[in-house]
């Protein structure tokens, strides 16, 4: 079913959520300052494009936005943001998302702004691109790490290494060779991406997707001694606001940080920001400055910098200096896809994490016509997804056994949740009411638990 929906500054992070819901079959009008980015997006994509200022009424009114089911506002300033999603709230618009990123707003400001102007949802992209950051810090084997609903239960990404355990054996002989419950539910080889049944065989280089709860994953990284100990000293080059939002978290787990910025104003606003972490003035693209405070001797290196190139090429020096563990962010699709190619195993995108969030929330708007999706995940270099359904009374398959369902193409239970307790299915089990249920699916879209069977 085709929302109507309506984005306000299409920058790197606006033009991202208006490619993926142009993809997803959605009906998008965009709204920018500047002429040649409405020419530019309506000529490559199929949206309707209104030129000017997200804050006039008489811009709001041409694009419609009494009639928009999701109105989200992303420009760079919290402040428009904020005052157009009010606007369009009042103008009639159903859902408002505002891209609030300042530092200075606490959650409870932050609760009290949302309450006030009636916003559907405030976005963070830096406070998320950091939480996976951190996420992964904590369980550095792994180079990508989605959670739950109810957080005990996870996707992970690893690239399997030469002489890993995990190659060369058939994965329905893996349960026996490991103690660990686990379902190696997704496989990327090359440009191809595999839902692998039981005499799939893994190769090195293979990037696998992993199900399972966190207890039980640490149980198989200690098995396949690939148990990296998580990153205690963590150095990070560049003071932006993904290394603001980052460093509070580390500081907070005990971790040590150290930043290195180039512009000195920055370095006194974070050192006023930041009394734990040790903030030092200079220019990381210069290598000796690096291993002068300590490169050889860290943890875990992260690439803040605002170019993608200088993030990767500062990384690849990290790495070859072997840190254990090289975080680069980097935004252009393009030059991720180069970064991995060169080696850099943990590439983080800010604005495809915001992308996948709003692609969710759009599907949940369809909840009330059929769907069911309450999480969303693009994995493996978006070549796939993982969605969390909740199950409703109405489902038709309720107690059949799964080794008696016909599944369609493509698509593979990963797992389900059942009284907040996770379950690694088998064909013996059988899905239930009120159950969540994760479902992994390759080359397509699913709006509703339904669409896995055939």
């Amino acid at each position: 079913m085709v929302v109507r929906i309506i984005i306000v500054g299409c920058g790197k992070i606006g033009s991202t959520i208006l490619e993926s819901l142009t993809e997803e079959g959605h009906d998008v009008t965009a709204i920018d300052n500047d002429p040649d980015v409405i020419e530019e997006l309506t000529n490559i994509h199929d949206v309707m494009g209104v030129c000017g200022n997200g804050t006039d009424c008489e811009i709001l009114s041409e694009a419609r936005v009494q009639d928009a089911e999701m109105f989200c506002a992303v420009t760079s300033s919290d402040e428009v943001n904020m005052l157009s999603c009010y606007l369009a709230r009042k103008m009639g618009a159903k859902h408002t998302i505002a891209r609030i990123r300042n530092p200075e707003y606490s959650l409870n400001s932050l609760g009290f702004l949302r309450q006030q102007l009636d916003l559907s949802m405030a976005i963070n992209p830096e406070q998320l691109a950091a939480r996976e950051m951190f996420n992964i810090l904590k369980l550095p084997s792994a180079v990508k790490i989605e959670t739950f609903s109810v957080r005990n239960f996870e996707i992970i990404e690893l690239i399997l290494k030469d002489g890993s355990a995990l190659t060369g054996v058939k994965l329905m002989d893996l349960r026996n060779k490991f103690k660990a419950k686990f379902l190696i539910c997704v496989v990327r080889r090359g440009e191809k991406v595999y839902i692998p049944d039981g005499h799939f065989v893994l190769l090195p280089g293979d990037k696998i997707g992993l199900t399972a709860e966190p207890s039980e994953i640490q149980k198989l990284m200690r098995a396949l001694g690939i148990d990296k100990k998580q990153a205690k000293s963590v150095m990070i080059l560049g003071g932006s606001r993904i290394a603001f939002y980052l460093s509070k978290m580390l500081l907070a787990a005990g971790n040590s940080v150290k930043i290195i910025e180039r512009d000195e104003n920055k370095c006194n606003e974070i050192s006023d920001s930041l009394d734990k972490a040790m903030i030092i003035h200079g220019d990381g693209a210069q290598q000796e400055l690096l291993v002068e405070e300590g490169l050889d001797s860290i943890d875990a290196f992260v690439s803040l910098t605002g170019m993608d190139e200088e993030n990767i090429l500062i990384s690849i020096f990290a790495a070859a200096h072997g840190v254990p563990t090289v975080i680069s962010k980097v935004n252009r699709n393009e030059l991720a896809a180069l970064a991995t190619k060169l080696g850099l195993d943990c590439v983080i995108s800010p604005k495809e994490i915001v992308s996948d969030v709003l692609v969710q929330y759009a599907r949940a708007l369809e909840n009330s016509r059929g769907s069911n999706v309450e999480t969303l995940y693009n994995i493996m270099d978006g070549k796939a997804e993982v969605l969390e359904f909740n199950v409703r009374e109405d489902f038709k398959f309720i107690g059949i056994k799964l080794k008696d369902l016909r599944f369609n193409p493509g698509i593979l239970i990963a797992g389900i949740i059942r009284d907040r307790k996770p379950i690694i299915p088998t064909g013996d089990d059988v899905i239930m009411k009120r159950d969540k249920v994760i479902i992994l699916a390759a080359d397509q879209r699913l709006n509703d638990l339904s669409d896995i069977i055939r």
